[in-house]
């Protein structure tokens, strides 16, 4: 069965539902069930095993946890006799055995489903008399891992939870983000190291912390496994949604992943894994979405912890957060003397050059740098994301940076690089096939400068080029006769006052003397300008756009003239027919 035809079919479960739930409320329902089949099915082989270890160790009178798990070869088991399809064989008492069915899983499935808020939906499809019904048709999908692929599951999960988002009217994407996204971010995090990667047993973290339905993790270890059977990649995340946290959990247990490493919770109010550091990572966070709500934790740990947090560089303007989520994956990053880590973030447009020098986002542009974390920035296609049609890019940054990648950093103009869909999905309307996504790759991974239709597609740029110095110009404060006036007092006594009416600012490269700046550009149009050298600021933004601007000269005034008089001419033909 197609992933298509599986979806679909999960799907008919909503005409059992309807009139008793609302459109809304079918995630509710399916969701949760949709994981229970599936684990289900994967505990299926090794049920008669399981069942006769835990009664053996029972009698014993010893912990059965440890032998049970072994026999079942995951890392959770079941030890009820019951399975969906034997729930089928009494009517009367489903309800009852379902969450004795239930509470028989290990701990972290249990937990599972108390995220989902199962309980509550089984007591309310019982009293709809719809319980045994929904049950049965779960029961009779065969989502037994050789039928459907762990990432076919995942892609199941997601167009499910894509289509209850939509007649909810919440926000799809905010769930997960488009396979092939995830595939050119992958690509691009793990490129510079395949030769290390390749090495057999070798072991890798790798940490998602706003890891949705747990897409970015899937695909990375899906991308070692292709390229390295014997490598192993230990998964590490943090999800706020409950049901998102719920599947991320579900399908990390069935990879057999430490679900421990899983964790609940607001990333950057309460980081799940504090101290801990990571060799690769990968995130989508909310775009443009505020932080008002965690502001009180972080202000407090900007302000008491400085750089030994994780936001000493400074803080965005409250109405968007995402650089937040860029600094708490630079806390991340495993010292460089113990080989160092690259992680790549999807971000919009804003974080590129908002806020002026001084600013959060500036001092935070300044900090990476500075410090030359920043390895390149991708732009892509609008029209990529479920939730948006905006501009995304990805930033990849890395503290263990090669020698020819030092002190610089690349920018590469991938928003050409798409085919349309057949069909949209939400604001998604394009999406990038595998030659777009190699040849992104092979810019990244070449590092050379390169134009596609004689318009440039990667360029290569010093990191101080993206500086400048914010200067305060000021001119002299004039009395109604025009004649200069002098401070009476204080440090200004006997020198000239600056009219705060004529105040402006210059911005001034950071490769370029100041004062040569000056007398170029200011001093010619006001001679009696100077400098408050006390309000100079550094600032940094990347004007990506300015870089892969082309201009393209008008036509000819002489060609518009010919269109014009052609149009007009047949203007005058028409008028002529209608008075005939």
């Amino acid at each position: 069965m197609n992933q298509q035809a599986l979806s679909s079919f999960i799907w008919s479960v909503a005409d059992l539902l309807r009139g008793d739930y609302k459109q809304s409320e079918y995630g509710k329902v399916i969701l949760p069930f949709t994981v229970l089949r599936r684990l289900d099915c994967v505990l299926e082989a090794t049920k008669p095993a399981v069942l006769a270890e835990y009664a053996a160790q029972m009698k014993k009178g010893v912990n059965p946890d440890v032998y049970v798990l072994r026999k079942a070869g995951q890392g959770f088991y079941n030890t009820s006799p019951m399975d969906m399809k034997k729930l089928m064989g009494d009517q009367d008492h489903i309800k009852e055995n379902l969450y004795e069915y239930i509470q028989k899983f290990s701990p972290a499935v249990r937990d599972i489903f108390e995220r989902f808020d199962f309980y509550t939906q089984v007591d309310r499809l019982a009293k709809a008399k719809l319980l045994y019904q929904v049950t049965e048709k779960f029961s009779n999908i065969d989502l037994h891992p050789e039928v459907v692929s762990n990432s076919q599951m995942g892609l199941v999960f997601e167009e499910l939870i894509r289509k209850f988002a939509e007649i909810s009217n919440e926000t799809a994407g905010e769930h997960f983000t488009p396979r092939e996204v995830i595939r050119l971010m992958v690509n691009l995090l793990f490129i510079e190291d395949d030769d290390v990667l390749a090495k057999p047993g070798v072991v890798r973290t790798i940490y998602d912390p706003t890891a949705g339905t747990g897409g970015m993790l899937s695909i990375a270890g899906e991308y070692l496994e292709e390229h390295n059977p014997q490598a192993r990649l230990t998964m590490f995340g943090q999800e706020l949604n409950d049901e998102s946290y719920a599947i991320c959990k579900a399908d990390m247990l069935i990879k057999g992943q430490d679900v421990a490493n899983i964790v609940a919770g607001n990333t950057l109010s309460d980081d799940g894994h504090p101290h801990k550091k990571f060799d690769y990572m990968l995130s989508n966070p909310p775009f443009g979405v505020e932080w008002k709500k965690v502001e009180k934790e972080i202000r407090k740990e900007y302000e008491t912890q400085g750089y030994n947090g994780r936001f000493g560089p400074g803080l965005p303007r409250i109405s968007d957060g995402s650089l937040l989520f860029l600094l708490h994956l630079i806390s991340k990053m495993r010292p460089a003397v113990d080989g160092g880590s690259r992680f790549g973030i999807v971000l919009n447009g804003s974080p590129l050059f908002s806020g002026g020098a001084g600013s959060g986002e500036s001092e935070i542009r300044r900090y990476v740098l500075e410090n030359d974390l920043v390895e390149a920035i991708i732009e892509l296609p609008t029209d990529m994301f479920y939730n948006t049609g905006i501009s995304t890019y990805v930033w990849i940054l890395s503290n263990r940076k090669p020698k020819h990648r030092k002190g610089l950093l690349q920018l590469i103009d991938a928003s050409s690089f798409w085919q349309k869909m057949r069909k949209s999905l939400g604001s998604k309307r394009k999406e990038m096939n595998e030659e777009q996504i190699a040849e992104v790759t092979r810019l990244f991974g070449d590092f050379v400068e390169a134009e596609k239709d004689s318009k440039p597609i990667s360029r290569i740029f010093k990191n101080e080029e993206f500086g400048y110095h914010t200067i305060t110009v000021e001119r002299p404060l004039r009395d109604a006769a025009g004649k200069v006036v002098l401070g009476d007092k204080g440090k200004l006594k006997g020198k000239l006052q600056p009219d705060s009416r004529l105040r402006d600012t210059e911005n001034v490269p950071l490769a370029e003397k100041i004062e040569s700046y000056f007398k170029r550009e200011v001093l010619p149009h006001v001679p009696d300008a100077w400098i408050d050298h006390e309000r100079t600021k550094v600032g940094y933004e990347i004007p990506f756009n300015r870089h892969f601007y082309v201009f393209e000269p008008p036509r000819p005034l002489a060609s518009i003239d010919a269109d014009l008089k052609q149009c007009t001419d047949r203007i005058l033909t028409m008028i002529a027919g209608l008075s005939a």
